[in-house]
């Protein structure tokens, strides 16, 4: 009598694989970036940063504009700051937060080293001022304190956007989303991932026994700064990838808060 074959109990988790998988589907892709928005949405959303000299154990605030230059109802509004790099003063070595007893940023409910604030809607053309209050400790060492930004909102389809500062992104990714070869400037927003980018600031706490009349002229240029700390793009068409080409050549990296370089231990993106 013929016998039956054997069958292969090998086959067995290999079938349970092929289980689970059909059960679990296939594996998620990366996260989708955000849609890129008219060039137009970076340079109006967020403005008129100031960010006051302070001595240790002093406060004061961060004021700002948000703005609608669109043409449609920016929904649920929020804006994020984040104190992310440290420029030490005697000298120039620039590091990556935390430090011992950074400046504190506060806004009505919670305090830490990155608050939040929101505006239930903005109609086009309408824009609001708000402040972010920040703290510090006679301990605070004296120096310069980067605060990166971020804005995020939704259309009233529910399309969520989001804008982000120079400080979110790494040395590397930066270049390779505003430089084209032969040198030219670019601002390639799918690359970044963003719907726009915004300008940053920063926090200058001053060594005790600073002259008041000194703290005031550096508080003056570190105003400057902030307004400058971003790639201002001409306004023009751009492509639907969200890359536009600059008329002429010009600066193809945006300084963060403490200039074009960036060290090493700041140039990590963070979430």
């Amino acid at each position: 009598m013929r016998r039956a074959p054997r069958r292969s109990f090998r086959t067995v988790p290999l079938l349970a694989v092929l289980l689970v998988l059909a059960l679990v589907g296939p594996a998620s892709g990366p996260a989708r970036a955000s849609p890129p928005l008219p060039l137009v949405y970076g340079r109006g959303v967020l403005s008129n940063l100031t960010a006051p000299s302070v001595g240790p154990g002093g406060s004061s605030a961060i004021a700002l504009e948000l703005a609608n230059p669109g043409n449609f109802t920016m929904v649920d509004v929020r804006l994020t700051l984040g104190l992310y790099e440290f420029n030490g003063y005697p000298g120039d070595s620039v590091g990556a937060l935390p430090v011992a007893n950074p400046p504190l940023l506060s806004n009505a409910s919670a305090s830490g080293l990155s608050v939040g604030i929101s505006v239930a809607a903005l109609a086009p053309g309408a824009s609001v001022y708000r402040s972010i209050g920040f703290q510090t400790s006679a301990a605070t060492p004296a120096g310069t304190y980067a605060v990166r930004t971020a804005v995020a909102f939704q259309d009233p389809n529910g399309t969520s956007y989001l804008l982000e500062s120079r400080g979110w992104f790494s040395a590397g990714q930066w270049a390779n989303a505003t430089e084209l070869p032969g040198g030219n400037a670019t601002l390639n927003l799918t690359v970044l991932g963003v719907s726009g980018v915004v300008p940053e600031t920063a926090i200058y706490v001053a060594p005790s026994g600073w002259p008041v009349a000194l703290a005031v002229l550096v508080a003056g240029g570190l105003a400057l700064v902030g307004v400058g700390a971003w790639v201002y793009f001409r306004k023009g068409p751009g492509s639907r990838s969200g890359a536009g080409k600059l008329p002429a050549p010009g600066a193809t990296n945006a300084p963060s808060a403490f200039g074009r370089s960036r060290s090493s231990p700041g140039d990590s993106r963070s979430s």
